[in-house]
């Protein structure tokens, strides 16, 4: 395929000419915008809105773009000198702790119940707001999901910050948005383990000793200064107070005791993913089989109506 004329004004932002080399290497490849969403596991319409410099993919997308596209790391190189110009907010209550979180030169949290906003997929954090009961609009969902995968992006990259999370096992057991988004989740979770700045470690329900009802995060600033976050709904909880943020830390060392090793972590991850992927296929032959239950009891009707006679040629 000759290379196509890309239209490059002055007005361009980087956004846009950054989707445009998406589309040209998704052309080149072959692929129509729906094909290469399926291989993302994205709707048509996201691949759409990246194209046309819309929508910030994640790091990992752009990843796997370049290896669907083959274009040589050349997208994950381009990604990192755009100007993503979109305004990333965050509700108030949460603004505070972003900030801090976006200086921090270590990270250590624990979660319980549901992923953790930093190892959160771009399906499950969909999923998450959604199911949050606020009736948002789907363009501030959007958003939202945006602004939280953006806090990922430091802690992702070479080199980024130090990420040990503690996930309570039943972090990896509740279903978020269904066994398609959990077996997504769980992959994403896997993959980001491979990265020798992070650290995940699963807290079993069958060793749980420290109980401990509420996730917190404690926070390495670049001065030395060490700070404690917790959350109650729609509230947080940061402090610096001494007292507080070794109670924190003392908790939090109780329940790495508790958890298991790196190894067998994601062991157990890996058989959560197997169980849904198992999940995922029943509902896909459940769904396939309700279709030809459809499309049969169609025909049936069809063969059973009325015969309208129809006039013959005439010779």
């Amino acid at each position: 395929m000759a290379r196509r004329k890309i239209k490059r004004g002055p007005t361009a932002s980087s956004a846009i000419l950054f989707g445009e080399e998406i589309r040209y290497a998704r052309e080149l490849a072959g692929y129509t915008q729906e094909e290469l969403g399926k291989l993302l596991h994205l709707d048509r319409t996201v691949i759409s809105r990246m194209e046309s410099g819309q929508r910030k993919p994640s790091i990992d997308e752009v990843e796997e773009l370049d290896q669907l596209l083959d274009t040589g790391g050349l997208l994950r190189r381009l990604y990192d000198r755009v100007d993503w110009t979109a305004q990333i907010e965050h509700p108030d209550w949460f603004q505070s702790h972003a900030d801090l979180e976006a200086e921090a030169v270590g990270l250590h949290a624990f979660q319980t119940d549901y992923m953790h906003g930093l190892l959160q997929c771009r399906d499950y954090a969909r999923a998450m707001f959604e199911a949050g009961g606020t009736d948002e609009r789907p363009e501030v969902i959007e958003e939202r999901v945006t602004a939280r995968l953006a806090r990922q992006e430091r802690f992702l990259t070479e080199g980024g910050p130090q990420l040990v999370v503690l996930l309570d096992e039943s972090a990896i057991r509740s279903v978020v948005g269904g066994a398609k988004v959990m077996v997504r989740q769980l992959e994403h979770l896997l993959r980001v383990a491979r990265r020798e700045n992070i650290v995940i470690q699963i807290v079993p329900f069958t060793a749980r000793v420290t109980i401990i009802k509420t996730s917190m995060v404690l926070l390495e600033m670049p001065d030395g200064q060490h700070l404690a976050y917790s959350e109650s709904l729609d509230r947080g909880n940061p402090s610096d107070d001494t007292a507080i943020v070794s109670g924190h830390r003392r908790r939090y060392d109780r329940l790495r005791g508790d958890a298991l090793t790196v190894g067998d972590s994601l062991t157990l991850i890996a058989e959560a993913l197997e169980g849904f992927r198992d999940d995922a296929e029943r509902a896909r032959r459940g769904q396939l089989a309700q279709e030809q239950l459809q499309r049969s009891g169609r025909r049936r009707l069809h063969r059973g109506g009325p015969r309208v006679p129809r006039p013959r040629p005439r010779t």
